[in-house]
Formats: structure tokens, C-alpha cells, sequence
């Protein structure tokens, strides 16, 4: 290499050493200088971090409401009423297999009497599909979520919530705890696994079984409260192919329930919502990190400021020695933009480990989020190269004012 580019990148090589030594020589002064960078680009990249945490923990607390995106409802019915269940059961699948959807569930109340031992009590029992928990992010404080064997068990698998589990005396799991179950019959359920409480109001024992496992059990006599047992069919499918899938399971299911039958569509999940529901957290989010970045900025170029006018003499002298005004003007500034450089780098690293640290995760829900996002890279990015961008905008005005410096100003000084 040879010409003007050897020549530029010697210059930058060498303004970048010079620089270096120039931190160590005023160590103490750059370090006092730098700690409220390091402290600015520490809070911006927590800031950054700690909101990628809100946001997922806000994600998955809809998603176990309306379900994962994408996920589509539906509700099917005659010219008399609700469709039979059983030959809804057999339209639905049939639909699901033609399409070859991966993840489906009926999803339905009903209620079932359970003997305990202070009496009897009608229980709200929430009627799902193994899918279900998967495709609302069902979370359990103990035992495990159903699967495909369960529906073949003698004595039905029930997930009860915590009043229940806690009105029962709170038995382990492991030994296999059961209840007394009164429909159309009386059968006897193994508890399988407990969900946590939602709310300090969630004190009223429920409880989730199988479709299969309560159709059986259902009573005839239909609930006066809850009404009868009627299922709305969910499936979760691709965000990008939901409305054509949408459409052809709709028609396809309607097919297959016949002459008369009438089936609605939509879309349960947050992101069917126009717009950004998670847009308020953002904008808080980057509206924190401007205030601490411009804070950061403004601290830096004063102290910078104040070191360019202590440094008049120093400046001066090396004008007289040859030193052209752009090799001054890249030095001054190269200081400030190597310093602050690694400040971010420091900053970024303790901002990782406060958001990784478990008390970040408890203060932002981390305990309930299933998928636990990393660090963003983002954020890693946004603090280093918010701390260069404040090293140059710091750096400018000392920089200009270093090169407008005499040999004169030196023999005043």
C-alpha cells in the first residue's frame, strides 16, 4: 500500500496512539471526566435492555389470553341453536387434517360438582385441549400440563388452580391426589398440576380438564348460571398465511357440518390489533434514553471544554513545533471519541449484568416470562455507539477551539 491511503491510514493510526497516550497521561482527569459517560450509556443500555424484558413479559401475558399470533376462534352453529358436539368434534378435526394445522383446541366452560371436605361445590371447569397450553403460554406453579395419554385415563387428569390445590390441604403431586367429581355421574380425577393464583381475588376454586374427559361427564340438566357447554374451536397457524388459512377452514368446516350450519372466524390474538399495542412502551423506552443520552452529552462537553482552555499552553507549543491545524483538531477530538468509546464499552458490560441479574427479572416479571429474552444486541449496539456519537459531539467545540490556538497564546500562558 502506497500513495494517500498508506498516508491517511498511517495519519489515523497514529492520531488514535497519540490520543491513547494523551488518556494516560491525564488519567485522572479523563476518568473523572468518562464516569458519567460510562454512567449515562450504562443507564441507556439498561433502559434498552430492561424494555425488551417489559415488552416480551407484556407479549406473553396477552398471548395467554387471546393466544399466540396467530391464532384464530371459532364459533359454529345451526338455524336451532349450538351444533351437536360430538359432530362438531368430527367436522373439526376432519378440517384440521385437511389443512394439516399443527396445533388446535377446543376451548369451553362447563362446571362439575367436586366433594370436598367441608362439602360439596359446584367448580367452574375450563374444558380445553392438550394444545391449549402451548398455544396460550398456560403456566403451572406445580405438576405438569396434559397430554395426548391423558385423554385415555380411567380417571380423568385434572389441573386445578391454587384455592382449589390450597382448600384440598395442598397435597404433593407425586401422590397422586384425587377428587370426587359429580356430573351425569360420579367419577373420581387424579390432579395432575396446579396453576399459580392470578390476582389476590383469585380465591374461588376452579379447575381444567379434556374435552374428552368432560362431554361424558357433563350433567344433562344445563347449568342456570354458566348456561350449556358450548365450545369455541381455536387453532394457531403462520402470522403471514392467516387470513387465506382462515377462510379455507372456515369454508371447510362449515362443509363438513353440513346443510344449515353457520361458522364465524377471527382472530383472538394481540396482533390482530391495528397498530402497535406494545408502541407506548417503546416510546417511553426511547424517550428515557434521549433525556440520558443529551445528560451525558452535556456533562461530557463542559468538562471538555474546561480541559481545551487548560491546555492552551500545551497546544500552542505544539503549533510551533509544526503540528498542522488538522492534525490538532483530529487529536483533540480523537481524545474524547477514544475515551468515551470505551466508557460505552464498560457501561454496556455492567448495564448486561444488571439486566441478566435475577432482582431485574423480578422487578419486571422475569418470573412469569417463559422465553426469556437475551440481551438485545441492539442495545449493545445503541450504547457504544451513542457514547462515540457523544465522544464527537463532545469533542467538536474543544476541538474547533484547539485549533484556533497561536504559538502566542502559549507564551501568555
Amino acid at each position: 500500500m502506497s500513495g494517500w491511503p498508506a498516508r491517511t491510514a498511517t495519519g489515523m493510526v497514529s492520531t488514535v496512539v497519540e490520543a491513547l497516550e494523551e488518556l494516560r497521561i491525564h488519567r485522572g482527569r479523563v476518568l473523572l471526566s468518562l464516569i458519567g459517560v460510562a454512567i449515562a450509556v450504562c443507564a441507556l443500555a439498561t433502559v434498552v435492555g430492561a424494555g425488551a424484558i417489559a415488552e416480551q413479559a407484556g407479549r406473553e401475558m396477552q398471548e395467554r389470553f387471546g393466544g399466540r399470533p396467530a391464532t384464530v376462534s371459532f364459533n359454529a352453529s345451526t338455524g336451532s341453536g349450538a351444533v351437536d358436539t360430538e359432530a362438531a368434534a368430527t367436522a373439526w378435526q376432519t378440517a384440521l387434517d385437511r389443512h394439516g394445522i399443527e396445533y388446535a383446541s377446543r376451548s369451553g366452560w362447563g362446571s362439575l360438582t367436586v366433594q370436598f371436605a367441608d362439602g360439596a361445590v359446584p367448580v367452574s371447569m375450563q374444558v380445553v385441549d392438550p394444545d391449549y397450553g402451548v398455544m396460550h403460554r398456560v403456566r403451572l406453579m406445580d405438576g405438569a400440563w396434559f397430554s395426548e395419554r391423558d385423554a385415555d385415563r380411567l380417571a380423568p387428569a385434572v389441573i386445578v388452580n391454587e384455592a382449589f390445590w390450597t382448600r384440598l390441604g395442598s397435597p404433593p403431586l407425586a401422590s397422586h391426589p384425587t377428587v370426587e367429581l359429580v356430573g351425569r355421574g360420579t367419577t373420581t380425577g387424579v390432579i395432575t398440576g396446579v396453576t399459580p393464583a392470578q390476582s389476590e381475588w383469585d380465591t374461588e376454586p376452579t379447575a381444567m380438564i379434556l374435552t374428552d374427559a368432560f362431554v361424558p361427564l357433563q350433567s344433562a340438566t344445563t347449568d342456570p348460571m354458566m348456561g350449556a357447554y358450548s365450545p369455541s374451536y381455536e387453532m394457531w397457524i403462520p402470522d403471514g398465511s392467516a387470513v387465506e388459512l382462515t377462510e379455507s377452514v372456515k369454508q371447510a368446516f362449515k362443509a363438513e357440518l353440513g346443510e344449515g350450519a353457520t361458522v364465524d372466524g377471527w382472530r383472538s390474538d394481540y396482533a390482530a390489533q391495528e397498530g402497535d399495542p406494545f408502541l407506548p412502551i417503546k416510546l417511553l423506552v426511547v424517550g428515557v434514553a434521549v433525556v440520558i443520552l443529551l445528560l451525558g452529552a452535556l456533562g461530557l462537553l463542559t468538562i471538555a471544554l474546561v480541559t481545551v482552555r487548560g491546555r492552551i499552553r500545551e497546544i500552542g507549543v505544539r503549533r510551533s513545533f509544526g503540528a498542522t491545524a488538522g492534525r490538532v483538531f483530529f487529536s483533540v477530538l480523537m481524545e474524547t471519541v477514544v475515551g468515551t468509546f470505551v466508557a460505552g464499552v464498560v457501561g454496556v458490560g455492567v448495564a448486561i449484568a444488571l439486566v441478566r441479574s435475577p432482582l431485574m427479572g423480578m422487578l419486571l416479571g422475569g418470573a412469569e416470562i417463559q422465553d426469556m429474552p437475551g440481551f438485545p444486541v441492539e442495545a449493545a449496539l445503541i450504547g457504544i455507539g451513542s457514547a462515540v456519537a457523544v465522544g464527537a459531539l463532545a469533542g467538536l467545540l474543544p476541538a474547533l477551539g484547539a485549533v484556533r490556538v497561536k504559538v502566542i497564546d502559549a507564551i501568555r500562558f
